[in-house]
């Protein structure tokens, strides 16, 4: 059985590397856990929250990158049935991808999207019943471990993954826990009960997963690296191990991200927020940052 070391150290060599300058513009998410919109569907309650906010970024012309567990394939069998769902999502992410602005890292809950026939066969069409045959959706798309973000001019490199390589559990017997969230979990998280083993709700496994990830950071020289997994937002002051976490898009009434523009990080949130007349809307709100990358760099 591989260490957590050496299930990240493995991750970093095969990442995917891609290039960025100040005009580059990212925005992470991760943990969306999108479902079949039943009631043990944790994304349906921010859907339009998500898709409002995806719609800004895609019209300011950000590249998505999503950092794991963006479709929950632990709870569903098929994803199809989340394709059903939430079709506007996914159709807002297909303009992404025809544009080369959409990147995706699989999680432990999407672990299946590491293998690339998988992908193939379920991802690349969907069958439209409008017109009674199969159109693109994610054609010839590739999910990665780990993405490397590297700055054109200083060569900083900023380290993407889900983060469950510190999780031993949820990454060696992924296919464990899914039986135990299939037949157990999600039964019970119907009525309210929360799955004991998932970091985010188990806050002892949270603080392990994050020791060891901050471990590995200081071995490899504080390596920038931005993780998701623990559902835990994390902005870290330049003195600090710089583990960034973008938080999950399952809070309660609220989804959280990282930013990446003009050469900043910054940590948000979107959130539904009532005006003076009583309306609803949505808003961006700044949690942390923005923050130059250059702080965090090292020697």
């Amino acid at each position: 059985m591989f260490s957590s070391k050496k299930r990240l150290d493995k991750a970093y060599a095969s990442a995917e590397c891609i290039t960025f300058n100040k005009q580059s513009k990212f925005i992470l998410f991760s943990d969306c856990h999108r479902g079949d919109n039943s009631f043990a569907d944790d994304f349906a309650n921010n859907r339009n929250i998500y898709f409002h906010a995806l719609k800004h970024y895609y019209n300011e012309g950000f590249h998505y990158c999503e950092l794991g567990d963006g479709d929950e394939l632990w709870e569903n069998l098929q994803f199809s049935a989340i394709l059903d769902a939430h079709k506007n999502v996914f159709m807002l992410m297909k303009q992404f991808h025809e544009q080369g602005r959409l990147h995706m890292i699989w999680g432990n809950h999407d672990m299946v999207y590491r293998d690339q026939e998988y992908v193939n066969k379920h991802l690349s069409t969907y069958f439209d019943e409008r017109i009674g045959h199969h159109v693109e959706l994610f054609c010839d798309i590739t999910y990665k471990e780990a993405i490397i973000l590297k700055e054109e001019q200083t060569g900083q490199e900023l380290f993407l993954a889900h983060g469950h390589q510190a999780d031993w559990w949820n990454y060696t017997f992924w296919k464990w826990s899914r039986f135990m969230v299939r037949a157990l979990w999600r039964p019970l998280n119907i009525i309210g009960i929360a799955d004991p083993t998932s970091p985010a709700k188990n806050y002892k496994n949270l603080i392990k997963v994050e020791r060891k990830l901050k471990k590995w950071i200081i071995q490899n020289n504080n390596r920038l690296t931005i993780v998701g997994h623990t559902h835990r937002p994390r902005f870290p002051s330049p003195n600090e191990v710089p583990l960034f976490n973008d938080g999950s898009c399952v809070h309660p009434r609220s989804i959280t991200g990282i930013e990446i523009e003009n050469g900043n990080i910054s940590l948000i949130k979107w959130q539904v927020s009532t005006r003076d007349d009583g309306t609803l809307q949505i808003i961006r709100v700044l949690l942390e940052g923005p923050r130059e990358l250059s702080d965090y760099m090292t020697k």
